[in-house]
C-alpha cells in the first residue's frame, strides 16, 4: 500500500472475534491493519484480541483513547448482523462525536466489490482527540477500507489535534 501519510501517529488495534480470542483462529485482519498503518507512518502502541463482548470492547477503546492517548483506534470484526456482532454498539458506548462520512465512504467503495457491504454496521467516531474507525473482519475488506481512509487520514488527525484548521481546499 502506498505511503500517503507522512506524520507519525499512534495507533491502537482491537480485534473482536470469539474464535480468535479462544485461540481457534489466527488474527489475519489485525496483521493487515498493522502492515498498512506502519507503512503510512503509524506506530502500533496497543493491540487487543477480544471476544465479541460489548463491555470488554468498550473498555479497551476507553483505555487506548484515554490512558494511552492513541491518535487512532482501528477495530476489526464484529460489525455484521450476527447477535454476537456488537462492535458498533461498544463504539457508540465510548463515542463523543460521530464521523459518519468515513464509514459511508468505506461502504460506498466496498459496494463496488460486493453488495454484501451494505450489511456492515461499522461506525466512525471521536473520543477526546482519538479517531475510532470500525473495519470489517476480513483481511481483504480491511485493506479495501483502509485504502479509502488513508488519503484523508493525515488531515483528519491533524484537525483532531488542532494542528490544522481548514478542511476546504
Amino acid at each position: 500500500m502506498e505511503n500517503k501519510t507522512t506524520n507519525h501517529f499512534r495507533v491502537g488495534i482491537i480485534t473482536a472475534s470469539d474464535l480468535g480470542a479462544a485461540g481457534k483462529r489466527e488474527d489475519t485482519s489485525a496483521a493487515v491493519i498493522r502492515e498498512c498503518m506502519e507503512s503510512a507512518g503509524g506506530e502500533i502502541i496497543a493491540y487487543k484480541l477480544l471476544p465479541d463482548d460489548r463491555e470488554a470492547l468498550a473498555e479497551a477503546m476507553r483505555m487506548m483513547a484515554d490512558t494511552l492517548k492513541a491518535d487512532l483506534i482501528l477495530t476489526t470484526g464484529g460489525t455484521g448482523l450476527s447477535s454476537r456482532d456488537v462492535t458498533p454498539e461498544a463504539t457508540l458506548d465510548v463515542a463523543e462525536r460521530m464521523v459518519p462520512g468515513i464509514s459511508e465512504a468505506m461502504r460506498t467503495q466496498s459496494m463496488q466489490v460486493t453488495n454484501r457491504a451494505m450489511l456492515t454496521r461499522g461506525i466512525s467516531c471521536i473520543r477526546g482527540r482519538t479517531l475510532i474507525i470500525n473495519l470489517p473482519g476480513s483481511p481483504k475488506a480491511v485493506r479495501e477500507c483502509l485504502e479509502v481512509v488513508l488519503p484523508v487520514l493525515e488531515h483528519a488527525l491533524e484537525v483532531l489535534k488542532d494542528q490544522a484548521r481548514h478542511c476546504a481546499r
